[in-house]
């Protein structure tokens, strides 16, 4: 049976690369920006797909209250709406920011105390919506990493500027939690198909090495990129520094392999090749 899906959220990266993902189930997108959603009936699908959000690269230019008016308040109303109108599913994607962690491995202990305000509104709405749950309402959490892929922003493209540009790049042994777009949205048809309930943290099947991610990059646009140490006794003492942008870039973060869900996924060197396609 086709299950019918209904994604919260137009123009978003993950929403429409998802509705583009499963083109062959009936898939309908709600535009949020306005309260004109509240009209719109959800009762003829079977699950909805919550996208919609401010995401943490843009915190500088929202308040506290803004963060908790997109990313709670409406989550929890279109979950409501949901639940209300009958639909069997709903899934939200939520993040890796609500650990609070910005280095080091996250694990079945690792207590949830996010420290900014993407973080925070995230998990609250992640508590109201699981609050729903029953037996006819299924709640799907999905923790996402660092998502990149064909036509994404944030961190990836900075690295492909990087791979694109240099003759070399600095060779840092460092592992991140990543997730190819191909591979998420593989993960999300996955629980809408089984219609799984609680909380997935999802990433590729191997950490990210972010050095030899860029010479994929460089090798997949028909560049050599040369990797060299000689710049690691800096690196490494800004790494101790705690400096933000060279954590980004070289810090590890990562989920470990044992909370992570058994799905059908591509390999690194597959999914840069796509991406770059």
């Amino acid at each position: 049976m086709e299950n019918r899906i209904l994604i919260t959220g137009k123009n978003s990266y993950i929403g429409d690369s998802f509705s583009e993902f499963v083109h062959n189930y009936p898939v309908d997108i709600v535009d949020m920006q306005n309260e004109e959603w509240k009209n719109y009936d959800f009762s003829s699908f079977d699950t909805v797909v919550h996208v919609a959000a401010i995401v943490h690269k843009q915190e500088k230019q929202y308040t506290v209250e803004e963060y908790k008016k997109i990313n709670t308040t409406l989550a929890y109303e279109v979950a409501k709406k949901a639940k209300e109108s009958k639909v069997k599913q709903f899934v939200f994607l939520s993040t890796m920011s609500v650990y609070g962690v910005v280095s080091g491995v996250i694990t079945k202990d690792t207590k949830l105390n996010p420290f900014n305000d993407y973080g925070k509104s995230k998990l609250q709405a992640e508590r109201l919506i699981q609050s729903l749950e029953d037996e006819s309402f299924k709640v799907t959490i999905i923790r996402p990493p660092l998502v990149y892929g064909k036509g994404c922003k944030g961190n990836y493209k900075k690295l492909r500027k990087f791979a694109l540009k240099l003759p070399f790049f600095p060779d840092v042994e460092s592992s991140r939690s990543m997730i190819y777009i191909g591979n998420l949205c593989s993960f999300m048809k996955k629980a809408i198909d089984e219609k799984l309930s609680g909380v997935f943290c999802v990433q590729d099947g191997a950490y990210v090495n972010t050095s030899q991610m860029v010479k994929l990059v460089a090798n997949a646009n028909g560049k050599d990129i040369k990797l060299t140490k000689v710049f690691n006794p800096l690196i490494n003492m800004l790494l101790r520094m705690k400096i933000h942008i060279v954590c980004k870039v070289f810090g590890s973060l990562t989920y470990d392999f044992s909370l992570c869900p058994d799905y059908e996924k591509v390999d690194l060197n597959t999914a840069i090749k796509l991406t770059e396609e």
